[in-house]
């Protein structure tokens, strides 16, 4: 979401959670308890969730296929220790009870930035409210309270369904068997003939959403899956590759998504045919002081090329998220997903320019999807419904535009550098260390594998997720300790020892403060798909090039966090022992016609030495997008002479100019 990201925790005595683009309201924020059981509690036999599917199959005559095939695509059969899912849901049935998930609500610091990131227009301050407690609504919508059915259903005590794993299949169960009935089905042992109940387990308020829950349900059967879970359980899904649904099951669902209207009137949403996808429109309107909002009209790839694809996480609920997009004077992004069960709203034609990520110069070149979710909050899981849907609109607009499916192409909210140094420290730092970037990159078909051999030049960070448990601070109040969680990033030293001190960023701390173990400071932390140059290595620990400096992680053999890669990298030229590094690709002061103010090419506060290396993910041409009112006859593209190439140059990327730096192949 919009906003900026707030200082670490020795500079401000604010909760250490991200700068929320709905601090205005915080209202039906669904976090999960304090105080959750560990998921490896009384170590039970590894079996023990298999043989709950098996019985809860024959006491309500559900296929056991079926119930393992819903339960995959709500949590790859995941416990999380008896935490809630963003949207409120539990256990490995995502058995929702949202009242209770509503433990607190996180107080965020007020957001300031400039929400479109362009200097050459009057700030647009992302407007704020006071903190305030998340409030439900007296009536919860359907998909927000399955739980208190599923206990009536089967009379256990909800405590249970929330945090027994076995109880909570029982009544998933036990739900689907009702909706079975509702629709006056017989219960058959032919899973083909559960996928209207199935799709309204999926979709409790959208057909819409409930047939692309089932479709992707009946993928999974169909292909199979085995995995141990959280908690050490080992679950498997015989594949069943002629499987298909019944016909007039599906005919009684509904139509597919993308008949619907898009957001600009077109003829239909830019949205894959297999995803739930819904119109929502940003409103662009013009308003007082000569002001408008929330994007800007583009043509693009006619005018502007698409290269980046920006994922988020919204901070809050869906509905207070859809009722934020709908203000004109708040800022807008091209797509939101939910969680319960991936059904995407789009909101701005990706042909024009969202104000998403805080940099005018991303924003110009790129999409935003948002995700309901919060960085903070290690244990509000993302669902896998969630995560397929983002990888089948994110391979769809990869087709579309041409994007490469990279991790330099595919960047999170935090990986967007800031535009100038004043403007670093307040960046975006979602989706932050608990999204799985191995996984949605599985689902995207773009693993991230060995490549190159050790001398290949390159590592790719890569460490096993749910065994990576560095410790951060900050998810609920400044220096509190995090729960412990799975996370994508490592830590990165100034040696190779945990001893030494973790590696600075003059950019994020300008004062010349430590980097701390903060959730929100990305200052010396490296995420899984990101390659670096190796700058050395020593028993254990291998050294990359990051930031300007020398930079230590762990990765045993036997236990690695990174693989070996080769590809481009960028070295300063042979005559230059130093060069600088941008946060945007503009053009030089030339290129700037009459009437069009230039923007300064500032540099960033980071310097590359002779010697240092580092991966190179595209080339691009100097560019500006003069959009200064609500006119679209008084816009302007500037196109400049110089060329760039954006390089991995810490957490977030950077620009360095073509002319300061030799570009080859990392094993030569």
């Amino acid at each position: 979401m919009r906003g900026s990201a707030p200082e670490d925790e020795k500079r401000t005595p604010r909760p250490a959670l991200r700068r929320s683009t709905t601090a205005l309201a915080a209202a039906m924020l669904l976090l999960p308890l304090s105080g959750a059981p560990s998921a490896s509690a009384g170590q039970p036999r590894a079996d023990r969730l298999q043989r709950a599917f098996t019985e809860a199959a024959a006491r309500f005559h559900v296929p056991r296929s079926v119930l393992l095939g819903v339960s995959y695509l709500e949590s790859r059969w995941d416990g999380h220790g008896g935490a809630p899912s963003v949207s409120g849901g539990y256990g490995p049935m995502h058995l929702t009870d949202a009242r209770t998930a509503l433990a607190r609500a996180p107080e965020f610091s007020a957001g300031d930035e400039d929400a479109r990131g362009d200097s050459s227009r009057g700030r647009k301050p992302v407007p704020h409210g006071a903190a305030r407690r998340a409030v439900l609504p007296a009536e919860l919508p359907a998909r927000l309270r399955t739980l208190g059915a599923a206990a009536r259903l089967t009379g256990l005590p909800a405590g249970k369904l929330r945090t027994d794993p076995a109880a909570n299949v029982l009544g998933g169960a036990a739900l689907l068997a009702a909706e079975q009935r509702k629709l006056g089905l017989a219960a058959s042992g032919d899973p083909a003939r559960w996928y209207a109940a199935v799709a309204r387990y999926g979709g409790q308020d959208s057909a819409l959403g409930g047939r692309a829950f089932a479709d992707e349900v009946y993928e999974v059967m169909r292909h199979g899956q085995t995995r141990t879970t959280d908690a050490g359980q080992r679950v498997t899904l015989a594949a069943a590759p002629g499987l298909a649904p019944d016909a007039a099951q599906r005919k009684r669902v509904g139509t597919p998504a993308t008949k619907a209207a898009a957001p600009s009137g077109d003829a239909g949403l830019e949205c894959p045919w297999n995803v739930a996808c819904e119109s929502v429109p940003a409103p662009y309107e013009e308003f007082g002081d000569n002001d408008y909002g929330n994007h800007d009209k583009a043509e693009r790839p006619r005018d502007q090329k698409v290269d980046v694809i920006v994922i988020h996480d919204t901070e809050g609920s869906w509905d207070v998220t859809l009722k934020l997009i709908k203000d004109p004077k708040y800022v807008s992004w091209n797509y939101t997903i939910r969680s319960s069960d991936g059904l995407i709203a789009q909101h701005v034609p990706t042909k024009d320019v969202a104000w998403h990520a805080g940099n005018w110069y991303i924003n110009s070149h790129s999409v935003g999807i948002e995700h309901e979710g919060f960085l903070a909050s290690p244990d509000a899981w993302y669902t896998e419904a969630m995560y397929r849907a983002s990888a089948r609109l994110v391979k769809y607009l990869s087709r579309k535009y041409d994007v490469p499916l990279d991790r330099q192409h595919i960047l999170g909210h935090d990986n967007v550098p800031g535009t100038s140094p004043s403007t670093i420290p307040g960046m975006h730092t979602d989706p932050g260390p608990y999204w799985d970037w191995a996984h949605y990159f599985t689902l995207l078909g773009k693993p991230f594998h060995s490549a190159g051999g050790s001398h290949g030049g390159l590592v790719t960070i890569r460490p096993d997720y749910d065994r990576n448990q560095p410790p951060y601070t900050g998810c609920d109040k400044p220096g509190d300790t995090c729960a412990p969680h799975g996370s994508t990033a490592v830590r990165l030293y100034t040696a190779p020892s945990e001893n030494a001190p973790l590696v600075r960023d003059v950019g994020l701390h300008p004062d010349g403060s430590d980097t701390t173990e903060g959730v929100n400071d990305t200052g010396a932390r490296a995420t899984t798909g990101q390659q670096f140059a190796v700058a050395g290595r020593s028993g254990d620990w291998t050294a990359i090039w990051y930031l300007g400096q020398k930079a230590w992680f762990r990765n045993p053999h036997g236990a690695r966090t990174a693989v070996n890669g080769k590809g481009l990298i960028a070295t300063p030229k042979a005559d230059r022992e130093e060069i600088p590094v941008y946060g945007r690709a503009y053009p030089e002061k030339d290129a700037y016609p009459a009437g069009v103010p230039y923007q300064a090419v500032t540099p960033l506060p980071y310097k590359i030495a002779a010697g240092q290396k580092y991966a190179v993910g595209q080339k691009v041409s100097s560019e500006y997008f003069y959009a200064p009112t609500f006119d679209v006859s008084k816009h302007a593209i500037v196109r400049g002479a110089d060329v760039y190439y954006e390089i991995q140059l810490g957490h977030r990327v950077g620009y360095v100019r073509a002319a300061d730096v030799d570009v080859r192949h990392s094993d030569s």
